[in-house]
């Protein structure tokens, strides 16, 4: 069963409308909900409600606010009071973990109440050990929790609330662990069997969320949550976020990868952006994200695009994996094939000087995000003859170059072009239906010179101009979309290339090009985002689903302005998606009343200390409720375990406990010396 109605429209996938508190629907024919959390102490009312009018008025839809402990649920009653008697009228939702007696205090108060069925009244093992169930236990323990859920159910149902079944991929449970691992499909099932309980009690006012630090992980969880929903005929909204997605640039591009891919497919009713970052500047990201989606949106309405449902080949959309690419050689140390890393293409600007330009691509090149390809426009001969200058003085730093022809060109530009032998040279052009009958003199002319061939064609063209290139060694093929196809989103573009090249059994390497002419809204109409935020919005908006999908050998990002942003765009891109890591990788919550220290200042300290640590993974982490299994797989970990107190981890082992809060930074930084990580900046 396909996750979407399609893969190159976005369909909104049609669920229930869940009405929360009487005035905020979510699912059904409602516009796409954007909330987010406090991070105060919830115990401090006035300090609660303050930041509830804030989020408020800076446009969240819902706001949650965690209830740690029976007190905290019991303060929430004076909290909404207050935040009614200032005249606010978004839905209130409690956020709770491990304690029911805190959800059924809390229900009370709020409109809508988030439990965690990976630790709503688990039962771990009386030793502590792992233990495997029987069939039988297992039934058994969805009875007790069925017995431990059921009151909070029945409540919700007489006040007319509403529940999220809200999994997080670092605390599912025992039982869910030792069946299903510590998988998507885990994550799903935990819910699912949350939900049947509810069904059990005839209360369908649900939300569900497939939460993970890691956007891989994220939406494949998703994706099967809207397959293994519709198999057993249930309709329910979901709620979109990447977990302790950090501060920064990193954070948004590591939201929009895991939020815009599900989007874009149709998938998710209300989102939230995670930043470790006051509250309120999260919902501009929310909206930013937004602005990009709406557009393609048409939600279901009897009729269903032409081209969908759609099942790529060579593509597995619940299950990661690299799209078959044949071998390529670039130079002796670089090129592309199943087992390396997407590589990463960047424009020269040719209007500045040889010297300039040169200085430009030595001063971005650095040894752990490299220019791996140079793309060259070239009009005139003088433009040939400068980009072949410029080639020569850098194929000893750069595998790759790429001579880009204006659309007019004709193949005698090059007829007396003479390419390096040090480096892989190709020539790209862009073909349409009006010009796929000049395929075999492009084509003739990369074989006469020894030279690769970069397709840019639409869709449209690629029944004409595929059968031209059977012949031609796909090893010197790279083939890319760099505008908007007219009928798909720009995502849907590069699926349908991908398609198209399966089809005709062609398995030369993909070049995703987040261009001016590819972005999901026009260059010319960004809305509200900062000029540095737009185009990493958009390049993960494009970028991100196709790394997630497995597809995509080359990226490039073209609107950024410089060669080197650039190229650390196109580098965070494939971080985020986790495709290729070149520098410190952070996996930070956002914090919330639970956070036992000022996480804010110490990510920032954390940073400051450790950014030039490529390849290295540190998790910080405002509690121990998610926090050791959401950065599971970081290199090190640093979580509260007390008031000003924390805890340091190696991998998923906890090696100190009780540190001060004044010491904890120094201590991490020798943990990671001791461990051979360090290294000098």
């Amino acid at each position: 069963m396909n996750y979407a109605i399609s893969r190159f429209n976005t369909v909104r996938r049609k669920t229930r409308e869940v009405l929360v508190g009487g005035n905020v629907g979510i699912g059904g024919n409602n516009p796409i909900r954007i909330q987010s959390m406090t991070t105060s102490n919830t115990l401090d009312v006035d300090a609660t409600v303050a930041q509830c009018i804030r989020l408020a008025e800076a446009g969240s839809e819902l706001i949650r606010v965690t209830a740690p402990s029976v007190p905290a649920a019991r303060a929430l009653k004076d909290i909404h009071a207050k935040f009614r008697a200032a005249g606010f009228s978004q839905p209130l939702v409690a956020d709770i973990h491990f304690l029911p007696a805190a959800a059924m205090e809390a229900i009370e108060h709020v409109e809508k109440v988030r439990i965690n069925p990976g630790n709503y009244a688990d039962k771990k093992s009386p030793t502590g050990a792992p233990r495997d169930y029987t069939d039988a236990e297992y039934a058994e323990e969805l009875e007790r929790v069925h017995d431990a859920v059921a009151p909070l159910i029945r409540r919700a149902k007489e006040l007319g609330r509403a529940l999220r079944i809200g999994t997080n991929h670092g605390s599912l449970a025992e039982r869910t662990l030792r069946r299903f691992g510590d998988t998507p499909a885990g994550m799903v099932e935990a819910a699912l069997e949350f939900v049947r309980i509810c069904e059990a009690e005839n209360f369908r006012d649900l939300v569900l969320s497939m939460k993970s630090s890691n956007p891989k992980v994220m939406i494949e969880a998703y994706r099967l949550a809207a397959v293994r929903m519709a198999e057993e005929g249930m309709d329910y909204p979901m709620h979109l976020g990447v977990t302790e997605a950090g501060e920064g640039e990193d954070a948004r591009i590591k939201s929009a990868i895991g939020i815009g891919s599900l989007l874009v497919d149709g998938i998710g009713d209300t989102i939230r952006v995670s930043l470790t970052e006051d509250p309120w500047r999260e919902l501009p990201v929310c909206r930013e994200i937004l602005s990009r989606i709406i557009p393609e949106k048409t939600l279901i309405a009897g009729s269903v695009p032409a081209n969908a449902p759609v099942s790529d080949r060579d593509v597995d959309p619940l299950e990661f994996h690299r799209r078959p690419v044949v071998s390529v050689k670039f130079n002796d140390k670089c090129g592309i094939d199943a087992g390396t890393p997407p590589r990463v293409f960047a424009f020269a600007d040719v209007e500045k000087p040889l010297e300039e330009i040169i200085r430009e691509v030595r001063a971005a090149n650095a040894k752990s995000a490299p220019v791996e390809g140079l793309v060259l426009p070239v009009a005139t001969e003088s433009d040939l003859a400068a980009a072949c200058e410029l080639q020569c003085a850098l194929e000893d730093e750069i595998p790759a170059f790429v001579f880009d022809p204006v659309k007019d060109s004709v193949p005698e530009l090059f007829a007396r072009f003479s390419p390096s032998r040090r480096s892989a040279t190709y020539v790209q052009r862009r073909f349409n239906p009006a010009n796929a009958e000049i395929v075999p003199a492009w084509a003739a002319l990369c074989r006469d010179k020894g030279v690769g061939l970069v397709v840019d064609s639409t869709a449209a063209a690629r029944a004409a101009v595929l059968p031209h290139l059977k012949n031609f060694p796909q090893e010197k093929l790279i083939f890319t979309t760099s505008r908007k196809a007219p009928g798909v989103h720009p995502v849907g573009a590069y699926r349908q290339l991908a398609q198209a090249l399966a089809n005709a059994d062609i398995r030369a390497p993909i070049w995703i090009r987040a261009s001016a002419k590819n972005t999901v809204l026009p260059f010319s109409k960004i809305p509200t985002a900062t000029p540095d935020e737009a185009p990493a919005l958009e390049a993960a908006l494009l970028a991100g689903p196709l790394l997630c999908d497995g597809i995509g050998d080359v990226v490039s990002v073209e609107t950024a302005g410089t060669l080197r942003k650039n190229l650390e765009l196109a580098y965070a891109v494939l971080q985020g998606a986790r495709a290729r890591q070149t520098r410190t990788e952070y996996v930070a919550c956002p914090s919330c009343g639970r956070t036992l220290y000022d996480i804010q200042a110490t990510v920032r300290e954390i940073k400051a200390r450790t950014a030039h640590l490529d390849g290295v993974t540190i998790g910080v982490m405002g509690c121990i409720v998610n926090g050791p299994g959401e950065m599971a797989d970081a290199d090190f970990g640093y979580v509260g375990g007390a008031p000003g107190k924390i805890n340091l981890y190696v991998r998923r082992e906890c090696v100190a406990t009780g540190i001060p809060q004044s010491e904890a930074v120094d201590r991490l930084v020798a943990l990671i010396k001791e461990h051979g990580r360090w290294k000098d900046a």
